[in-house]
């Protein structure tokens, strides 16, 4: 090797050093000496969670199904969006709902469910707020409070959940201590750091690894089911997003003659929406759907850059995610003209029959045991008999809706209702004998969203029927005497979704 490539091998730079080459920093010991001066550093003021009240007896269920063994649910950490740029951080939802730390969540904590006889202790391990004299403090970026805002000391995070607390700095070996004679059950995929340090432990006890799998995923399925059936403290945020999420789509309403105008008019009805989303809650749920015209069939619409036209029905998917961190979930078809067209209105009307249909076979859970995919039948029946009426079936409505028939799903392939909470499609690793074939039951939280989608380019149908889509979404509330439509505020009958769109 010369002398000059040895020269430059010596200044060869590592790569995750050089983010910081943009910066200039000042390294100086009398700037690190002046810099950790001078600081209040009074302990935090922290009061208890809005939520922490109820987190104890979710523990408890969760303590109860898994005795003698270690139970770790990570928060999770900060995911990259680009380079050094991180997505706005969301702790898991089974995190959320066993601390009660919904807007306050911690990057990088975890909650360990320790065994102790026949019950466990409980510690939530955490990145506490750092020294002023640290140089995580005025250089650290992604943590440091210089840079991101304090943190909670240990002492106010164990105040504001109600949870013994530790610095995550010890984590690791509290979750892999006795592992040959313990068994740990972890959320995998909410950590990756986490489900590492746990594989390597198990591999080194030579754990049974699929057995350590289906443990891993019992927690999970243990986890999401807990969530079927809401308590006080989640109704009343699912009531608040809705709220939220109402603002949001009379600002839609209002502009709508700007999205007329502009070229990018779906993209003015996603943003019109998510200014009410994140001015009055945390954000919004889930990518906000703003499809016009022929877009409207596409289900998971999210790019929105089409233009809006005079005579188009919009379909607006959206929904609010409240600081609680709990979502809504509402979709409004509207006319952009202010007026349905006479197709419009028959395919409307369609589906906000089979909404009907849906409802009531909720709502006779007073009555008699109504499982949950019976919601669906109801709804799949009438979309079946209009599609008939229409003309557009190639069988009859009876043929179609037996199970080997299913035509009229041609023109609504999703399904009919889903739970709604943490996650907009809450619960999604519960059993199906706890989810589909479940009884319908107080305190559960769903929606009702039936459709019909008529694609441009589908041959079968008759061509004044293509490029509409019209979906009706609401959230429900089962209550011992019936169901609650949480977003009976909005307008839904055609009539009403007329005069909101005219402004009277």
């Amino acid at each position: 090797m010369t002398a000059q490539n040895a020269d430059s091998t010596e200044k060869t730079q590592a790569l995750d050093d050089r983010v910081n080459n943009r910066s200039h920093r000042p390294n100086s010991q009398a700037f690190r000496d002046f810099v950790a001066e001078g600081w209040d550093r009074t302990p935090l003021d922290a009061q208890a969670l809005a939520a922490a009240g109820f987190t104890p007896a979710r523990r408890a269920k969760v303590s109860a199904a898994f005795p003698g063994e270690r139970l770790v649910i990570p928060a999770g950490g900060h995911k990259v969006r680009s380079n050094d740029t991180d997505y706005r951080f969301r702790a898991h939802s089974a995190f959320i709902h066993l601390t009660g730390l919904e807007a306050d969540s911690e990057p990088d904590a975890v909650l360990v469910f320790e065994p102790e006889d026949d019950t466990h202790s409980v510690t939530l391990y955490f990145r506490p707020r750092a020294g002023s004299d640290t140089v995580e403090f005025f250089s650290d970026s992604r943590y440091g409070e210089y840079w991101v805002g304090p943190r909670a000391d240990l002492e106010a995070m164990s105040t504001m959940t109600g949870i013994a607390t530790e610095s995550s700095a010890t984590v690791d070996d509290a979750i892999t201590k006795d592992l040959g004679a313990i068994s740990v059950r972890l959320v995998r995929q909410a950590d990756v750091r986490i489900d590492s340090v746990i594989d390597v432990a198990r591999t080194q006890v030579q754990a049974d690894l699929e057995t350590s799998e289906a443990g891993d995923a019992e927690l999970a399925q243990l986890l999401s089911e807990l969530r079927l059936l809401k308590d006080e403290h989640e109704i009343e945020a699912m009531r608040e997003a809705v709220a939220i999420t109402r603002s949001g789509f009379d600002n839609v309403i209002a502009a709508l003659p700007t999205a007329l105008a502009h070229r990018r008019g779906e993209r003015v009805i996603e943003t019109a929406f998510e200014t009410a989303a994140r001015s009055d809650g945390n954000g919004i749920g889930y990518d906000t759907i703003a499809a016009a015209g022929n877009h409207a069939c596409t289900l998971h619409w999210i790019r929105n850059d089409g233009a809006v036209r005079d005579g188009d029905l919009v379909l607006v998917d959206a929904g609010a995610e409240a600081d609680s961190l709990y979502t809504a979930d509402i979709t409004r078809t509207l006319p952009v003209s202010g007026t349905f067209t006479e197709v419009q209105a028959k395919i409307y009307d369609a589906v906000l029959d089979a909404s009907d249909a849906a409802f009531a076979v909720a709502a006779d859970h007073v009555n008699r045991e109504v499982k949950f995919r019976e919601i669906h039948e109801a709804a799949m029946e009438v979309i079946a008999v209009r599609l008939e009426e229409f003309g557009i079936l190639p069988v009859s409505a009876a043929q179609s809706l037996s199970p080997e028939g299913q035509h009229h799903r041609r023109w609504m392939v999703h399904g009919t209702s889903h739970h709604l909470g943490l996650d907009v499609h809450d619960c999604a690793q519960a059993r199906a004998e706890m989810y589909l074939d479940a009884a319908v039951e107080p305190g559960m939280v769903f929606t009702i969203e039936p459709g019909l989608y008529f694609k441009t380019d589908d041959l079968l149908l008759p061509e004044e029927f293509r490029g509409n889509g019209v979906r009706i979404e609401d959230d429900v509330l089962v209550t011992d005497d019936g169901v609650e439509n949480l977003s009976a505020g909005f307008p839904r009958t055609r009539a009403e979704v007329e005069a909101w769109v005219q402004g009277r």
